[in-house]
């Protein structure tokens, strides 16, 4: 996107430079070198149309600038080259002056959910509010521009007391502005959004292009602070976007040396207290930074297009692991393995997940195919409908994960023929001490019953909520209190002293007359 400004900026200049004194000391040689290669006609023709030209040239220079005042004038959003251009002068004058100055962007947070639950009209009136809303708060003389629908960028005017805490103020003042209700099919409507800022004397030793990145950067490290969130660019935030750019370099790298693998975590049965399952669940053994989480490195691995081949990492080490349970006599029904979204959209999954499912010798109903709700829920493609369809025909299992925190509708959940909902571990905690709790489980599960539809409780912790979710229905339980994720070393002792402990433990009843 710079690229393409700065070349509108060099067109910008040759304008200019057309349109001023040094254009009209050439227009002699100009002429003269006219009569020599053409004669008089050529001299008659370059001393009518040269001027022709300087003038055309003159007027569009002019209007350009009279475009840029008027739309400075109204306080209006420019268009985003004429930004960059204000902008590179900006860091110039006061790189020179001593001035200070800042950039500024803001971003609406979880946009993208917005569209998909109140549709496109919805998510152009909070755009349009959301510009309208920061132009309210900022001084006639800072410019503003629209990176994109969610994200507006602010140059702030130079100033000799320009600091820190003037940004946060400025920044809270956005925040505030732009969080206030905003009525949409005659109900309020809260959004929120994310602010990171970066001061010119911050990056005044770099270049015009690295004061938009800082900005930028700090923008991604408020966001992954949660909403809502200002952030500063700083020399700890460059370290720590250095510090990520090699983790994506790493990460490439971790698929191939196999440090990035999963572990697994144990379902079992309510009704009999039996494994009925492992989720595989990844985890990078880093051999500097110790064992990472996948909020760590999943970020990197879907800004590098590296999903797909993340996830075909995943499965192999998975279904290695069922052999392997399988030569050891463990009885292990079913493994679960997520499949993200971009490895959904590709149009060669099923075939892949054939040929590796008869690589390892496994029949497809041992393959539990789970899928966020929030890929049902945001309107999905032809290819991901046609390849969950194509994988439940296979005979994989469907299950729905984190089911309660999207929006998939009864219908999507029948449409893609899912065989369990797994609940969220936010209706499970304190379920058993928290009636209101309790209550939002018993109607998922009332609803899973009536269509037939198995049932998984995630983050199970307590005896209290292993207890409550058996005496309600729920088929299978999950969670540190059951087992937490281990590596596959660890598994089959794990397998064993869990089925010595069940040998002993009485089966727990479930309600009855419900």
């Amino acid at each position: 996107m710079w690229k393409h400004i700065s070349e509108n900026r060099i067109l910008d200049s040759l304008a200019s430079v057309l349109s001023g004194p040094p254009a009209l000391a050439f227009a002699p040689a100009i002429s003269l070198a006219a009569f020599w290669i053409g004669g008089e006609y050529a001299l008659v023709a370059a001393a009518l149309g040269l001027p022709l030209v300087i003038a055309c040239v003159t007027e569009f220079g002019a209007l350009a600038r009279r475009r840029l005042r008027r739309s400075a004038s109204e306080g209006g959003l420019l268009p985003i080259d004429i930004f960059a251009s204000e902008m590179e002068g900006i860091f110039k004058a006061s790189s020179a002056s001593g001035e200070n100055s800042a950039c500024l962007i803001v971003a609406l947070d979880d946009y993208s959910d917005f569209l998909d639950l109140h549709g496109n009209a919805a998510a152009n009136h909070l755009a349009e509010q959301f510009g309208s809303r920061v132009l309210s708060v900022i001084r006639t003389q800072d410019i503003v521009t629209r990176l994109d629908q969610n994200k507006i960028a602010i140059s702030l005017h130079p100033s000799q007391h320009l600091d820190l805490e003037a940004c946060i103020q400025m920044s809270g003042r956005i925040q505030s502005v732009v969080e206030e209700s905003i009525t949409l099919n005659g109900a309020g409507v809260y959004v929120s959004c994310s602010i990171g800022f970066s001061l010119l004397s911050s990056v005044s030793d770099r270049g015009f292009e690295d004061w938009i990145d800082a900005a930028s950067a700090a923008l991604a490290e408020a966001q992954r602070n949660g909403p809502s969130t200002i952030r500063a660019f700083s020399s700890e935030a460059r370290r720590r976007s250095r510090i990520r750019a090699n983790l994506r370099k790493e990460f490439d790298a971790a698929l191939d040396s196999g440090e990035i693998r999963p572990w697994f975590q144990p379902q079992i049965s309510t009704d009999t207290g039996r494994v009925t399952g492992f989720e595989a669940l990844a985890r990078w053994e880093h051999p500097q930074k110790g064992v990472l989480g996948p909020q760590v490195f999943l970020p990197f691995a879907e800004q590098a297009d590296l999903m797909e081949r993340f996830g075909q990492a995943m499965r192999h080490h998975a279904f290695s692991a069922m052999r392997a349970w399988d030569r050891a006599g463990a009885a292990v029904p079913r493994i679960g393995v997520n499949f993200s979204s971009d490895e959904l959209r590709d149009p060669a999954l099923i075939d892949r997940v054939k040929w590796e499912l008869d690589q390892n010798d496994l029949t497809p109903d041992r393959l539990a195919v789970e899928v966020l709700e929030t890929v049902f829920s945001r309107r999905p493609d032809d290819v991901i409908t046609r390849n969950v369809t194509s994988l439940s025909n296979l005979g994989c299992c469907i299950d729905l994960d984190d089911f309660g925190t999207g929006h998939a509708s009864i219908a999507s959940i029948k449409r893609f023929d899912v065989s369990r909902i797994k609940i969220d571990r936010s209706f499970v905690a304190k379920a058993d001490r928290d009636a209101s709790q309790q209550q939002l489980v018993s109607a998922i599960l009332t609803m899973a019953e009536r269509l037939n539809v198995e049932t998984l409780a995630e983050g199970v912790e307590t005896k209290g909520e292993h207890a409550l979710m058996a005496q309600l229905g729920c088929n299978h339980v999950q969670g540190f209190g059951i087992g937490k994720p281990m590596p596959f070393e660890k598994t089959l002792d794990w397998i064993a002293a869990h089925q010595n402990k069940v040998n002993r433990v009485p089966k727990i009843g479930r309600q009855t007359g419900s």
